[in-house]
């Protein structure tokens, strides 16, 4: 390859032909932008995010059980990254899947929100284990979220060998079309050397902008870059060390604000405004860590709240403590199921949870004689805040 674009903020546009008819591809210019970015005015906001930021990790480090907190916030993200991208499922629809319930929304939707859950497991463990964010990291995540349903046959874990393109029904029609497929290659090696460069000196939160626009621009896969380009935001988060737990995730902002999401990643290619798009990106990191944190709280209160209830039960209160634990990784539970996990008897819990909804922690949701399924419902309540299908 020549060149990574020309050095200007706006990139370069190089002509190829696809499907017999000619069209402009996009070459985005290396990382950092030329000439350089004007941070000034954003420094008041970059000290809000970060301190926001600060708060939320503290916030991780106290939670009783972060387990348990991020067990589920890592669903809610999934649900959320998915459902930008055009999934119909609901949080209820994945942890039915996860329990092998019948989920309500198509199965290839569903598929896809557990995919990304396990691809964000999966690179989440390598970086403890001391793994590089690297590119064979990025393919190896990459393969996870394609391993199953509908992303399954779009080449999982490979670079495209082939043009893509978005929006409109062909490339000649397009809103975006990438860099050509061979030089690919070229422009994730530069990505990731940019990942590790610090003669730039820029804070962290700065870079994770700058690599999030230029990992979409480049769209080096067939498909998943939206959902892989948002979790390489929190993947780098943490192998930077600004947060210790995988806390912090943007896909509710970037979902209800998505028009000017896109827009703005349009702006820096046309225009190469990157300081609209950071103003944007700072505000989604201080907003999200706040609401992140007021959820912990509110979730912490409601568990507090019940487990003084269920201890008001007197003698059916051990057992119930119990169930009430489960739920709190299950807020959807059937009997048999919880039985077996929690190695106690069907009737002992049938009858805990009998408890749990004359108290009013718990409410049952089929109106079946068999095949009952129990919904924790105030917790799963501020789980699916922001869950609602576009």
């Amino acid at each position: 390859m020549a060149t990574l674009g020309k050095v200007s903020r706006t990139g370069d546009y190089i002509k190829t032909a696809i499907g017999g008819e000619e069209v402009r591809a996009y070459l985005p210019p290396p990382l950092p932008p030329e000439p350089p970015l004007v941070l000034d005015r954003l420094y008041g906001l970059m000290e809000d995010a970060n301190r926001a930021l600060g708060r939320l990790d503290g916030i991780a480090s106290i939670l009783p059980d972060t387990p348990l907190f991020l067990y589920m916030y890592v669903r809610k993200e999934a649900l959320l990254s998915s459902q930008i991208e055009g999934t119909q499922s609901s949080l209820s629809d994945l942890l039915l899947f996860e329990s092998e319930e019948t989920p309500g929304a198509p199965l290839d939707d569903v598929q896809e929100v557990s995919n990304y859950v396990a691809a964000m497991n999966y690179g989440l463990e390598r970086l403890r284990e001391g793994f590089p964010l690297s590119l064979r990291l990025i393919r190896e995540i990459h393969n996870i979220l394609l391993s199953k349903g509908r992303g399954s046959t779009k080449q999982p874990g490979e670079f495209r060998r082939t043009q893509n393109w978005i929006g409109g029904t062909r490339p000649g029609n397009a809103l975006f079309v990438p860099p050509p497929p061979d030089q690919v290659l070229d422009y994730m090696g530069a990505l990731e050397k940019f990942i590790y460069e610090e003669e730039s000196k820029l804070p962290v939160l700065i870079k994770a902008a700058l690599i999030h626009v230029q990992f979409e621009s480049i769209h080096p896969f067939l498909d998943g870059n939206g959902r892989l380009g948002r979790l390489l935001i929190t993947f780098l988060l943490c192998a930077e060390g600004v947060l210790s737990a995988p806390i912090l995730y943007l896909s509710l902002f970037f979902k209800t604000h998505r028009r000017h999401y896109y827009d703005l990643l349009q702006r820096v290619r046309e225009e190469g405004d990157w300081e609209a798009w950071l103003e944007f990106f700072l505000t989604g990191v201080k907003e999200t860590s706040d609401q992140a944190a007021a959820t912990a709280r509110r979730i912490l209160e409601i568990f507090e709240r019940d487990r003084r209830r269920i201890e008001q039960l007197g003698r059916p209160a051990a057992s119930a403590l119990r169930v009430h634990q489960y739920l709190q990784s299950k807020p959807i539970l059937s009997v048999p199921v919880a039985a077996k996990e929690l190695s106690l008897s069907a009737p002992t819990v049938r009858k805990s949870v009998e408890h749990l909804v004359e108290i009013g922690v718990a409410r049952e949701t089929t109106g079946k004689r068999r095949g009952k399924l129990f919904v924790y419902e105030d917790y799963l309540t501020i789980l699916n805040e922001g869950t609602e299908p576009l």
